[in-house]
C-alpha cells in the first residue's frame, strides 16, 4: 500500500516522502479514504502510529482542492491539549501544505496560551486557512476579533482524551457552539474513556470508527521493566542506572513541578546534565530546553506529564517513571514517547512499597504482568503497604463526579448536527 493509492494528490505524496513518510501505517490507511469522502471518523490507535498525519493529508488536500478567497477563512480548526502538541501539528501541517500548480499555498495559524497574545493577533491578520489551537487561546483571540469561525468545515479533536483531562471541557462546550453544526468532525485519540466516548457519540454524525489494535506487527518495540525500590532511594537509583548503562536520552517522569525541579538538580549535582521541564517555565524557556534536549545538550529531562503527549523526540531511548503515572492511560502515553518511528525502547517503572497496589492496577488494566526486580545495592528495605492516597495526592479517581465530571457530562448531551 502507498499514499497514492489512498487517492492523494502526487503533490501530497512528494511532501509526505520528504517527511519520511513513504508507507500508511494501519491508522493512516483506513482514516485517509474515510476523511476524504467527508466522513466523520473516530480514530482510536496508539501513541506514535501517525494519527496526525492521518487527519493532516486529507484535510489540506480538500482544502487545496476548493475556493480559495482573500481574506483567508478558517475552514480547518484542529483543537490540541497542549503548546507543544499544537507546535508539532502545526509543523507537520505546515511542511505537508505544497502549494499545487493551479492554488497558493495554505495559511497553517498555530496558537496556543503562555506567549504574548499580539504576535499572534498579527499572523492572522488576513486570515488564516487552517488554526491549530489550544481552547482557551482559541477564545480569548476570538474576544478579540482576531478571527472567526463560521466558515469551519473540518473539525479535528486531537488527543481527545487528554483535551477533558486538562479541565478543557467547558472552554470546549464554548468553541462547539461557535463552529457551525454542518461540518465534518474528526476525533483522534490513544484512547477513548467513557467520558471521550460519550462526546464522541453526542457530536459524531454516523462516523466511521476505526479501531487499530496494537499488534506484533504494528506495536512499538518497548521492553518494560519495574524495579521495585524504597522512596528516598529513587533519585540514587536513577543516577545508578543512567551511569552504569550509560544511558544518554532519559525522559525522567515525576509527579509535580517541585520533583521536577528538585531530581533535575540533583542529577546535575552528581554530574548529569539534567534539566526540569514543567508547566511553570515560560513557553519560550520550555522550547528552549526541548531543542536542547533534542540536539543531545541535555541527558536527561525530568519532567511532568506536560511532555506524556505531543512530544516526538527522535532516538529517546529511555523513558522512567520515577513517579508512577495517575492512571493507566497516562502510562502509555508516558511509555509512548521511546520506540517511536520503528526504533526500540526501554521504559522502566520504580515501584515503592506504597504504590505497589497502584502498579498492579495498572498492569491489570494494561493486561501487563510485569516481574519486580531488585537492582543490586539498592533492595528495598519498607514492607508493602495499601496503596490509599491522601485526599489530593492523586491516585485512583474515585466514583463520586467532580465539577469536571459533570461538565463532561453537559458536554456529551451537546445535541448533534
Amino acid at each position: 500500500m502507498t499514499f497514492s493509492l489512498l487517492g492523494l494528490s502526487p503533490a501530497l505524496v512528494a511532501a509526505a516522502a520528504e517527511l519520511g513518510f513513504t508507507t500508511p501505517t494501519p491508522i493512516q490507511s483506513q482514516a485517509i479514504p474515510a476523511i476524504l469522502r467527508g466522513a466523520d471518523v473516530q480514530g482510536c490507535a496508539q501513541t506514535g502510529s501517525g494519527k496526525t498525519a492521518a487527519f493532516a493529508l486529507p484535510i489540506l488536500q480538500r482544502l487545496q482542492a476548493g475556493p480559495h478567497q482573500q481574506p483567508r477563512r478558517t475552514r480547518a480548526l484542529i483543537l490540541v491539549p497542549t503548546r507543544e502538541l499544537a507546535a508539532q501539528v502545526g509543523e507537520v501541517m505546515r511542511r505537508l501544505a505544497q502549494p499545487q500548480a493551479d492554488s497558493p499555498r495554505l495559511k497553517v495559524a498555530v496558537v496556543f496560551g503562555g506567549v504574548s497574545i499580539n504576535p499572534q493577533m498579527m499572523a492572522l491578520r488576513g486570515g488564516a486557512d487552517v488554526v491549530v489551537a489550544t481552547p482557551g487561546r482559541l477564545l480569548d483571540l476570538m474576544q478579540h476579533n482576531a478571527l472567526r469561525l463560521s466558515s469551519v468545515e473540518m473539525l479535528v479533536l486531537d488527543e481527545a482524551d487528554r483535551l477533558l483531562d486538562l479541565g478543557f471541557a467547558e472552554e470546549l462546550h464554548r468553541v462547539l457552539w461557535l463552529v457551525p453544526p454542518q461540518r465534518q468532525s474528526l476525533f483522534f485519540s490513544a484512547t477513548f474513556p467513557p467520558a471521550v466516548q460519550a462526546l464522541a457519540d453526542g457530536l459524531l454524525r454516523e462516523p466511521v470508527r476505526l479501531d487499530v489494535p496494537a499488534t506484533p506487527a504494528n506495536e512499538p518495540a518497548i521492553a518494560q521493566r519495574a524495579i521495585r525500590v524504597d522512596e528516598k532511594r529513587r533519585t540514587e537509583l536513577l543516577r545508578h542506572l543512567i551511569k552504569e548503562n550509560h544511558w544518554e536520552r532519559v525522559l525522567v517522569f515525576v509527579a509535580t513541578r517541585y520533583a521536577a525541579q528538585h531530581v533535575a538538580w540533583k542529577l546535575h549535582q552528581t554530574g548529569i546534565f539534567a534539566s526540569p521541564f514543567h508547566g511553570d517555565m515560560s513557553q519560550g524557556a520550555r522550547q528552549q530546553v526541548l531543542t536542547e534536549f533534542r540536539n543531545g545538550q541535555w541527558d536527561v529531562l525530568v519532567t511532568t506529564d506536560l511532555a506524556s503527549r505531543g512530544i516526538d523526540i527522535a532516538q529517546l531511548a529511555v523513558v522512567v517513571n520515577y513517579d508512577l503515572p495517575r492512571s493507566a492511560v497516562d502510562y502509555v502515553h508516558r511509555i509512548g514517547r521511546t520506540g517511536r518511528a520503528g526504533a526500540s525502547g526501554l521504559a522502566v517503572s520504580f515501584v515503592t512499597a506504597a504504590s505497589e497496589a497502584h502498579f498492579a492496577l495498572i498492569e491489570k488494566r494494561q493486561h501487563l504482568s510485569l516481574p519486580r526486580e531488585q537492582v543490586p545495592g539498592f533492595k528495598p528495605l519498607e514492607s508493602e503497604v495499601a496503596a490509599t492516597a491522601a485526599p489530593g495526592t492523586g491516585g485512583i479517581k474515585g466514583k463520586r463526579p467532580s465539577k469536571k465530571d459533570k461538565l463532561r457530562a453537559a458536554l456529551a448531551r451537546t445535541p448533534k448536527a
